[in-house]
């Protein structure tokens, strides 16, 4: 069984009496004039290949499905808020992501819809999926600083060099890390200040303890702990679950770099 992922960009103008499609689906169609409210969906199908196209489905056939038929949603959301001075909220979103589900899955009724994934800007996402229609996911990025040392006790000094490299600079050196944390909650326990409050959480039982730190000197559990990327996601999952009063922690992901990271998650 095969899983499809296909992503749509738009961008809705809360004031347009009628959209601007644009000609470049990269960036985003619909596509504004200028400024407006940019939004990333994605869409996940599941089935056996067509054996005669090989495809799940072509993929422009979800772009012309969901711009004609769920983009609409979103700008109708989108507009009934502005027309009285509000903007949406995360519970509003996720309301309007719930009310796309049936839609697309009719859409494409042959094959199975896994997930909705929204992008709400490059750090935050929501997900519904197949799963558990009451629930969503929930994700969002930060950013820490923080210094480490690769060492091993237990080694010899050529030991540690050959294992850790430069990693085991006695001086040590710092990562601009980012956090992500995702959680999962159900749909109507997504109120005014449940984002706040699922902010504070990861600030103050994770962030608060790592950031501008020297991890192997300053951050209590390092002592016998080596403060590897795979280490430090670890310890984010130990700081963080339960911690959220309305939500269940998923999965802590640390990216080290653009191109190394690592997720844990304990269940």
């Amino acid at each position: 069984m095969h899983t499809l992922s296909r992503q749509i960009r738009f961008m809705i103008d809360p004031f347009e009496e009628e959209l601007v499609q644009g000609y470049n689906s990269y960036a985003s169609k619909p596509a504004g004039e200028g400024v407006g409210l940019y939004f990333s969906l994605w869409v996940d199908l599941e089935s056996e290949l067509d054996a005669k196209t090989g495809f799940v489905v072509n993929v422009s056939e979800i772009d012309k499905f969901i711009r004609a038929n769920v983009i609409p949603i979103f700008r109708q959301t989108v507009q009934s808020f502005f027309a009285v001075r509000k903007t949406p909220l995360l519970w509003d979103m996720v309301c309007c992501l719930r009310r796309c589900w049936p839609v697309v899955q009719a859409g494409f009724d042959d094959k199975v819809l896994k997930q909705l994934k929204l992008e709400l800007n490059p750090f935050r996402r929501i997900t519904i999926d197949s799963e558990n229609a009451e629930m969503f996911i929930f994700s969002e990025k930060f950013e820490f600083a923080a210094m480490h040392r690769l060492w091993n006790e237990a080694f010899d000094e050529a030991t540690n060099y050959e294992k850790f490299g430069k990693c085991a600079n006695p001086a040590g050196h710092g990562h601009n890390y980012v956090l992500e944390v995702q959680v999962q909650s159900a749909i109507e326990q997504v109120q005014t200040g449940w984002l706040s409050d699922y902010q504070q959480v990861i600030e103050e039982k994770f962030l608060n303890l790592v950031d501008h730190k020297n991890l192997n000197v300053d951050v209590e559990g390092f002592e016998n702990l080596i403060p590897t990327v795979e280490n430090l996601a670890y310890y984010a999952w130990e700081k963080l679950a339960g911690k959220f009063e309305d939500a269940k922690l998923l999965k802590v992901t640390v990216w080290e770099n653009d191109r190394t990271y690592c997720s844990y998650s304990g269940q």
